[in-house]
């Protein structure tokens, strides 16, 4: 017991000598310093087991694994509660932003983008998505382009073939830059070849919807002021209609095929094979930029007649960069069904897989039963649709089959929330990008977080390059509210507002050819402050507390069916050559099931005249096309106008075409009976059933 205290006592003692020596030192080391004399080394000075110093004594080495082990602790803390916190700010980002992972990657997308386009407008000369194309011929010209209908067509063919058909315009046509061609095509190769070619001669190419006729046809010749049109073989019947004034108005007519009986028809199939496909000079369109005008594409409106939309190459490029945010590549086959006359399917899809370097597989039309079995065929992934094509997917019989298949993306518009979830339900995990865009706009949404219902998306970095605001709108005055400043004023958040989109230098609105009048009318003036100039959609959107973007209806005069828009002056019009009717106010009403409004109109008889179902019929089926035609007719007694002395829609398309809720006579376009037929309560409930087709 002595020894061990005594050895006790002998370590302190030991330990306080060895800090004496410390001390010691440390107060003759200044001195030192002071004197020059070199700095001593320290020597180790031993502490009993398990004491540890920390002056300028060390512990002995075998201690040093504990000191080790203590930094180790002391950081293995540090990390744990970093983890916590950075777990816990995921956690609150999480639910806070669940969207700020799709947010960020958007908008690191998007600004990539905006610098491609910032270069292509420096370059000189002007790099196009027609100078894209060519790069990627050169890059990979043996990849198949497009398939249609058993054949294949390469990147290197659609070339040669772009080549042979801009030297046989410019040797028979005589083309020169600067010149416009009016396209007259249906979905086919040919589309795409004769339009690059155009573009390779300098000139603007007119799409013309191939379901307008007459009046409506040679309107979109004079409003774009085009000297040629190509057409497909099976338009040459809508050609001869109309062939005369053509004559009269000095524009050359062209038909894709090999003979014509009909005077005045020139052909162009053979001109074309005979043409050499050697490259053309750029020279031929060394004046081209990317303010110019590249495509005319038509769209129907308040004047009755479709109006040209003019697209610069700049509006192209943004337009076909959508596929690019979408996430789209070139190992993607992309599938088109949708028309190439609408900037969606020429625009977005057939320029968009151009500019991608993908591979496309067109139809010529849509079709419900072969959807699927296309896709699987080609190993389709990505595919576009309107809200009318997928209701017509999803009313197809359910089949086991129907989630085999690789279609990852599905890019649109147009889509109610019902058919959306159907459509993800039945055929899979597919990532569904609904857009909100015009041809003529200069404002436009993308929905890239599949949130169902929404058609957009609200974030800092869109709104900073493309300024826009909702405005309130009174439905009907059909006009927004303002203030006493005479300012309109914005919508609250969570609150229906129409839709206008700042015009700058970002963001223009060129307007539509040859029609002043109806650009004015797009234009509004002094929206947030005097002298401000936007562009007015008439559309009426929602923003949510999330920030999504939810489409709620048209205003004015036009509305949309079978995915296409339908003018109600028009369809008035034509009504009104009938010797019967004094007036027609024409809108559209819901049908139960159906994307869209239906064509509707309420009409007038002049005194002592009696309705001529039968003449009717026959001239909306000569002046119209299909989707355009009114199905039901209202007779009433007289007009209820505003008072600005316009005709009252609001209560009609609420009352919609129920007979047992209305009292005036009701009539159903009956195509089988080729008339329009009373509509019965039995007929009424025959639509309701689906089992008549509209």
């Amino acid at each position: 017991m002595n020894m061990a205290v005594k050895s006790l006592q002998s370590g302190r003692g030991n330990t306080r000598s060895g800090r004496m020596k410390e001390e010691s030192a440390d107060r003759t080391l200044p001195r030192l310093r002071a004197g020059g004399n070199p700095r001593p080394r320290l020597k180790w000075c031993p502490a009993p087991a398990g004491e540890l110093n920390f002056g300028t004594s060390f512990p002995e080495p075998h201690n040093t694994r504990l000191f080790g082990d203590e930094r180790a602790a002391k950081m293995y803390i540090w990390f744990t509660v970093l983890a916590g916190l950075a777990l816990v700010s995921f956690s609150f980002l999480k639910t806070c932003f669940p969207h700020l992972h799709e947010d960020c990657a958007y908008i690191l997308t998007s600004l990539k983008l905006c610098l491609r386009l910032i270069k292509y407008k420096k370059s000189k000369p002007f790099y196009s998505v027609l100078d894209h194309f060519l790069d990627a011929v050169k890059k990979h010209p043996s990849k198949i382009l497009l398939h249609f209908e058993g054949r294949e067509y390469t990147y290197g063919e659609v070339d040669r073939q772009s080549n042979k058909v801009a030297r046989a315009l410019r040797a028979e046509a005589r083309l020169k830059e600067g010149d416009t061609v009016a396209l007259f095509l249906t979905n086919e190769p040919c589309f795409m070849w004769t339009w690059v070619g155009v573009a390779k001669l300098g000139c603007s190419a007119a799409l013309l919807n191939v379901n307008i006729r007459s009046k409506s046809l040679l309107h979109c010749f004079s409003c774009c002021a085009a000297k040629v049109i190509v057409a497909s073989k099976e338009l040459e019947g809508a050609l001869e209609e109309v062939l005369p004034t053509l004559r009269e108005q000095g524009i050359s007519v062209y038909l894709l095929s090999e003979t014509c009986s009909i005077q005045g028809i020139n052909t162009l199939s053979d001109k074309i094979s005979k043409a050499s496909d050697e490259p053309l000079p750029r020279d031929l369109r060394a004046n081209v930029t990317i303010r110019s005008t590249a495509l005319y594409i038509y769209t129907s409106g308040t004047t009755g007649l479709p109006k040209a939309a003019v697209v610069t190459h700049e509006r192209i490029w943004t337009a076909c960069l959508i596929q690019a945010i979408c996430g789209v590549t070139s190992e993607d086959v992309f599938y088109i069904n949708l028309p190439l006359y609408h900037s969606a399917g020429f625009v977005i899809g057939m320029i968009g897989g151009m500019e991608r370097g993908l591979t496309i597989v067109l139809r010529r039309k849509f079709s419900a039963s072969q959807f699927w079995d296309d896709c699987r065929k080609h190993n389709v992934t990505v595919i576009q649709y309107i809200g009318e094509t997928m209701r017509y997917l999803c009313n197809t019989p359910v089949s086991d089959s129907e989630k085999n298949h690789r279609v990852r993306i599905a890019i649109g518009n147009g889509v109610r929330t019902d058919i959306w979830t159907e459509f993800l339900n039945r055929f899979g995990d597919i990532k569904v990008r609904e857009l909100y865009a015009a041809t003529e706009g200069n404002i436009g949404f993308i929905n890239y977080t599949s949130k169902i219902g929404a058609v957009g998306r609200l974030n800092f970095v869109h709104r900073y390059f493309f300024p826009y605001t909702l405005i309130k709108f009174d439905t009907e005055k059909e006009e927004p509210v303002r203030n006493a400043a005479g300012l309109c004023i914005e919508a609250a958040r969570g609150e229906t507002g129409l839709l206008v989109g700042m015009v700058t230098q970002r963001s223009p609105f060129v307007g539509y050819a040859g029609n002043e009048q109806q650009t004015e009318k797009k234009r509004l003036r002094d929206v947030m402050k005097k002298g401000d100039l936007y562009f007015n959609t008439g559309d009426l959107l929602r923003v949510d507390d999330m920030n999504f973007v939810y489409f709620q209806d048209r205003v004015g005069d036009t509305f949309r069916w079978k995915g296409e828009n339908v003018a109600t002056s028009e369809v008035a019009d034509i009504l009104t050559m009938a010797d019967c009717l004094f007036e027609a106010n024409v809108y559209g009403v819901k049908v139960e099931g159906h994307e869209g409004r239906i064509g509707m109109a309420a009409v007038t008889l002049k005194e002592g005249e009696d309705f001529d179902s039968l003449h009717i019929y026959k001239l909306v089926v000569n002046y119209l096309p299909a989707y355009a035609r009114p199905r039901f007719i209202r007779i009433q007694p007289c007009m209820e106008i505003t008072g600005t002395f316009k005709l009252k829609k609001g209560k009609l398309v609420e009352e919609g075409f129920n007979p047992a809720n209305i009292k005036d006579p009701l009539y159903f376009l009956d195509p089988e009976k080729k008339t329009y037929a009373p509509l019965t309560e039995d007929i009424y409930k025959a639509i309701a059933r689906r089992e008549i087709k509209l």
